[in-house]
C-alpha cells in the first residue's frame, strides 16, 4: 500500500530542504491508522451501553429491572416523539439515543483514560489537542487572494443524522485557517437556529461542517423549518457564499424528515443516515419492529420492540439484570452493523429499488450542494485524486499531479451528481482503482463519474464542495487545506476563478 500523499515531487520555491521536510509531513499525516482503528469514526458508540445502564438504572441498585428499562423507553419515545405523530424514524430514535448517551456518558477517569475530545465523547464539540496541533502546524501560510473587505464566516456543525468525530476540528481548522492568513474571521455554533434572516446579515459564508440529515428542521415547528430553509437559501442567491465539507452531501435525502417537511413518496434513509452513538441501536430497532413497512415504529411497535429485547436480555429470568452483565447481554441484542457502505436504514430498500442514497427530500438543497450520498467506501480506503481541472487557481497547489487519500470516499446518487450542473475540480481515478475495490459499491454509477471537489454559481452567490475530510489525520495534509482555503475564498467573492459549467 502507498503512503505517500502525492505520486511525484512538487517544484516547490526554497529549495530541496523545504521540498524534503513536507514530503515528511504529507507522509506521516497520511499514513492510514492500523487494522481495526480506522480514523475518524462517529462519535462515542463504545460507550452506549454503560450510559444506558445508568440511564436505566433510576433507583441505583447496580441493577436494571424490567419496569425500569421499558419505562425508560417508554417515557423516551414521549419525549422524542415532537411533532406528536405517533411514531419514529430511526432518524428520531437514533437522535434521542444520542442524546440520553452524552447524559448518562460515564466520565474518564481522574489522571487518565480517554479525552473527551472529538467522537470520542457522546456529544463531539471539542477537538482533541493532538489533532489540533497538526492541523496548525499544516495550515496555509498566506491566504490565496487579498480579502475585498473584512470576511466574516459562520461554521454550522449541526447533524440530525451520523455525527462525525472530525466535526469540531474542521471547525477548528476554519476559525484558524481565517486567523493565521487574515482571510476571514470565524464563529463556531451547532445550533441550526442560528440560520435566521436577520442573524445571517453579518456573515459573508456559512461554512456547513459534515451536516446530516435535516439539519436544519425543527420537527416540532414547520413554520421555523421553512424560515431556516429560506434564509439559507436567500443567503447564497443574494450574493453570498456557502462552502461544504464532507457529510455536508449527505443531507436532506431518504424517506422523511420526521415532521419538519414533507417529503416524497418512496423509501429510505429518514433524512440522511440515522446516526450518533444511538444510529445503530435505532436503525437495528425499526428493522426489527417496522411490521407496517413504513419505516418508522409506532408507539405499539415500539413498545414490542422493547419488550422483546428485555426478554432477550434476562436469560435467566431473574427480573433484572446486575451492571456486569448488561453490557455484554445487550452487545448480543443486535447483530454486528454492516460496513458503512451504505449500509443505513433502508440503503438495502433503496438499492432494490434502484433508488440508491433514497429520494431528494430538498430538491433546491440537493441541486445547490450539488449531490447527495449514496454510498462510502470505508476509511482508510485509498484514493487516488484526480486534477480534473488543472489551470484553476483551487488546484494550484496540486501542480496537476494525482495524489493519494486514505479517507472515508463519498459516491452520490446518479440522479442528483452532474457535471452540467457544477464545475469539477478533482474526481477519483477510477480506472486506479482495483476490481475488488469497485465491487464494494452498492448502487454503482453506470458513468463511472465520481466527482470530489467542484464548484457552481447559485444565483448572486457562490458554493464550494468537498468530499474528503472525515478522518482526522487528513486535516494534516497541506496541500488539501490549501485547496479548502481557496474553495472558502472562491465562495467569498474574494478568488475570481472560471467556473462555468
Amino acid at each position: 500500500m502507498r503512503t505517500g500523499l502525492f505520486r511525484a515531487p512538487f517544484a516547490l520555491a526554497g529549495g530541496t530542504a523545504v521540498l524534503l521536510t513536507g514530503a515528511l509531513v504529507h507522509l506521516t499525516a497520511q499514513a492510514p491508522p492500523p487494522a481495526g482503528q480506522g480514523g475518524g469514526r462517529g462519535g462515542g458508540r463504545g460507550g452506549l451501553a454503560p450510559a444506558l445502564f445508568s440511564a436505566f438504572d433510576a433507583n441505583k441498585d447496580g441493577a436494571v429491572s424490567r419496569d425500569e428499562f421499558t419505562g425508560a423507553f417508554d417515557k423516551w419515545f414521549g419525549d422524542w416523539d415532537t411533532a406528536k405523530t405517533g411514531s419514529l424514524s430511526a432518524a428520531e430514535i437514533g437522535d434521542g439515543l444520542t442524546r440520553v448517551t452524552a447524559a448518562y456518558a460515564p466520565a474518564p477517569p481522574p489522571g487518565g483514560g480517554q479525552d473527551a475530545c472529538g467522537g470520542r465523547s457522546a456529544n463531539p464539540h471539542v477537538a482533541c489537542q493532538s489533532d489540533v496541533d497538526k492541523m496548525m502546524a499544516a495550515l496555509p501560510d498566506k491566504a490565496m487572494a487579498k480579502p475585498l473587505k473584512p470576511r466574516k464566516v459562520l461554521v454550522l456543525g449541526a447533524a440530525r443524522g451520523f455525527v462525525h468525530s472530525s466535526i469540531p476540528l474542521a471547525a477548528k481548522t476554519i476559525e484558524e485557517m481565517g486567523k493565521k492568513t487574515g482571510a476571514w474571521t470565524a464563529t463556531t455554533t451547532y445550533d441550526a437556529a442560528d440560520i435566521n434572516s436577520e442573524n445571517l446579515k453579518q456573515y459573508d459564508l456559512i461554512f456547513l461542517d459534515s451536516t446530516t440529515g435535516c439539519f436544519l428542521d425543527d420537527p416540532a415547528d414547520p413554520a421555523a423549518t421553512a424560515a431556516r430553509r429560506a434564509a439559507l437559501l436567500e443567503f447564497i442567491r443574494g450574493g453570498k457564499g456557502i462552502a461544504g465539507i464532507h457529510a455536508a452531501t449527505d443531507s436532506y435525502h431518504g424517506a422523511s424528515c420526521g415532521g419538519g417537511a414533507a417529503a416524497p413518496a418512496g423509501r429510505g434513509r429518514a433524512g440522511g443516515r440515522a446516526g450518533g452513538p444511538g444510529g445503530a441501536l435505532a436503525t437495528a430497532m425499526v428493522a426489527q419492529g417496522d411490521k407496517d413497512g413504513d419505516e418508522k415504529l409506532s408507539r405499539a411497535e415500539f413498545t414490542a420492540v422493547t419488550a422483546a429485547w428485555w426478554d432477550k436480555l434476562d436469560i435467566d429470568k431473574a427480573g433484572r439484570i446486575a451492571q456486569a452483565d448488561f453490557a455484554p447481554r445487550f452487545a448480543a441484542l443486535t447483530p454486528a452493523p454492516a460496513p458503512r457502505g451504505g449500509g443505513r436504514a433502508g440503503a438495502e430498500a433503496n438499492a432494490a429499488q434502484g433508488k440508491p442514497g433514497g429520494d431528494p427530500l430538498w430538491p433546491e438543497f440537493n441541486t445547490m450542494i450539488g449531490g447527495y450520498f449514496k454510498f462510502h467506501w470505508v476509511d482508510p480506503q485509498e484514493i487516488t485524486v484526480k486534477i480534473d481541472d488543472p489551470k484553476s487557481p483551487l488546484t494550484q497547489m496540486f501542480h496537476g499531479q494525482e495524489w493519494v487519500i486514505h479517507d472515508e470516499t463519498y459516491t452520490f446518487n446518479q440522479d442528483s451528481f452532474s457535471r452540467t450542473n457544477v464545475h469539477v475540480l478533482t474526481s477519483i481515478d477510477y480506472d486506479k482503482m482495483s476490481d475488488v475495490d469497485k465491487a464494494k459499491e452498492s448502487g454503482m454509477r453506470t458513468d463511472h463519474d465520481y466527482a470530489l471537489s467542484w464548484i457552481r454559481r447559485e444565483g448572486k452567490g457562490r458554493l464550494f464542495y468537498e468530499a474528503h475530510g472525515h478522518a482526522e489525520r487528513n486535516y494534516a495534509i497541506k496541500p488539501f487545506l490549501e485547496h479548502i482555503l481557496a474553495g472558502v475564498q472562491y465562495a467569498l467573492g474574494d478568488l475570481k476563478v472560471e467556473d462555468t459549467k
